[in-house]
């Protein structure tokens, strides 16, 4: 067996025939896929994120400056936007169960190598290795929700998927800012890749392939959901869908909306915390604390989108996201210029954190994988992916760019100005706001 045997997915099995035991298999199987995807996706957002907790211990240790910083965060995001637009084609024909795993514990090694070096070089490269092998992880999970969930089940199972985002984004800014504080900066990236690991080999049991190689029917026709167009597992047939899906034009103006919601999005996780303590005057737990309240506010807004938008609106996104639009952009004024009180700012993360995280869900992933075909959910996970995570590294880039032109020596201390990054941070939501909506009446037929 090569290495591409090993990851491919494997060969459908005769149907079992006892409706029963395919029931009862469906019950089980469904129930693991969903909590183990949510469990490891959320672990592996801690391996991604902290850098965002160490920053201002490695400027103050002067080990990097925020430019150093910010050319180490964009090519992590500019390996994630490659990473996920190219495994997101792969994922289309791998055993889910390996190739995601597969990736977490590749990023938990590369997250232990940089708490144990000091070099720019490396950090560079490996950063931007682990933005690839994280780039696995949504493409797959999206792939084991298409296998398993029917399409009229899908915002709500995929609603609380979304969930993960906002769970490894708590535990990074809550549990990796108190390593960070009590041990160094190290114990960020250590710590993390050592229980990403650890967690991917114990959960690894509870994934499967396709139901069709288990013996199972599909997840369809398990259901019996009329009017689901079949797809084709042919290889020449999949390509050509995968490279048609880029012919649409809406599909690039979700892109769009992605990538600008995206900067919004990264310069939160990668500043917020470097901003409340160097702006607003928090200790790191404290500023952790606020910004890891949004992320677990967010678990809340993940299910609300998922599940209005499939309850209220036959499954129709926009409306929805009109709403959750407005209240984002409005939380983004409040933090930044609104009063000066740890109470205002607390619920205007409140906000931020609910309203974004349906976004997230919605933009980055739901409203793509509703327009495509069922066997190319991969490929249009990772094209929209790849928008996004160019918004996102562009965004880290100009954001240190902003933020460094703005700083001010006083008495030797360095004092930075994030005014000019908050106006880039607050516009790009507007601009995906209306990008967003420029989609209502829009959906890709089969």
């Amino acid at each position: 067996m090569n290495i591409l045997d090993f990851f491919k997915a494997g060969v459908d099995q005769p149907i079992i025939a006892n409706a029963d035991q395919i029931k009862s298999k469906y019950s089980k199987y469904r129930k693991e896929i969903l909590a183990t995807i949510i469990t490891l996706y959320g672990f592996g957002y801690t391996c991604r994120l902290a850098l965002s907790v160490v920053k201002k211990p490695l400027i103050d240790g002067g080990l990097f400056s925020i430019v150093d910083l910010g050319l180490v965060g964009s090519a992590y995001f500019y390996g994630y936007a490659l990473g996920k637009f190219l495994n997101g084609f792969l994922a289309d024909y791998a055993n889910i169960k390996r190739f995601f795993t597969f990736g977490l514990i590749t990023s938990g090694a590369i997250n232990i190598s940089m708490g144990l070096n000091q070099s720019l070089t490396l950090w560079v490269v490996f950063w931007f290795l682990n933005g690839w092998v994280q780039g696995i992880g949504a493409p797959s999970c999206a792939i084991a929700l298409t296998n398993w969930f029917s399409p009229k089940e899908r915002g709500w199972y995929y609603g609380l998927w979304s969930t993960a985002h906002a769970i490894g984004e708590g535990l990074t800014f809550i549990g990796t800012a108190a390593l960070v504080d009590y041990f160094s900066w190290h114990a960020g990236f250590i710590g993390p890749g050592i229980a990403l690991i650890l967690i991917t080999f114990a959960g690894y049991r509870f994934l499967q392939d396709r139901p069709e190689t288990l013996g199972l029917p599909s997840v369809t026709d398990w259901k019996n959901e009329e009017n689901v167009k079949k797809v084709s597992k042919n290889f020449k047939e999949v390509l050509h869908n995968q490279l048609k899906i880029i012919r649409y034009p809406s599909i690039w103006v979700l892109g769009l909306a992605s990538a600008t919601m995206y900067v919004t999005r990264y310069a939160i996780n990668s500043w917020g915390v470097l901003y409340l303590q160097e702006g607003r005057g928090y200790s790191l737990i404290e500023a952790g604390g606020l910004v890891g309240l949004n992320t677990f506010t967010g678990i809340i807004g993940c299910i609300a989108y998922g599940y209005i938008s499939d309850k209220y609106f036959s499954a129709r996104r926009p409306p929805v996201t009109l709403m959750f639009g407005i209240a984002e952009i409005g939380s983004l004024f409040l933090i930044f210029y609104g009063p000066q009180s740890t109470f205002i700012l607390t619920i205007a993360f409140i906000i931020y954190g609910f309203s974004l995280s349906g976004l997230l869900a919605v933009l980055g992933g739901l409203f793509a994988i509703d327009m495509a075909p069922k066997n190319i959910t991969g490929a249009a996970m990772g094209f929209i992916g790849l928008f996004s995570y160019i918004g996102a590294g562009i965004q880290e880039r100009v954001s240190s760019v902003l933020i460094k032109t703005s700083q001010a020596d006083i008495n030797s201390v360095k004092i930075y100005n994030f005014d000019d990054a908050i106006i880039f941070w607050v516009s790009a939501s507007i601009i995906s706001f209306f990008l967003a909506l420029s989609l209502w009446n829009h959906k890709i037929k089969d």
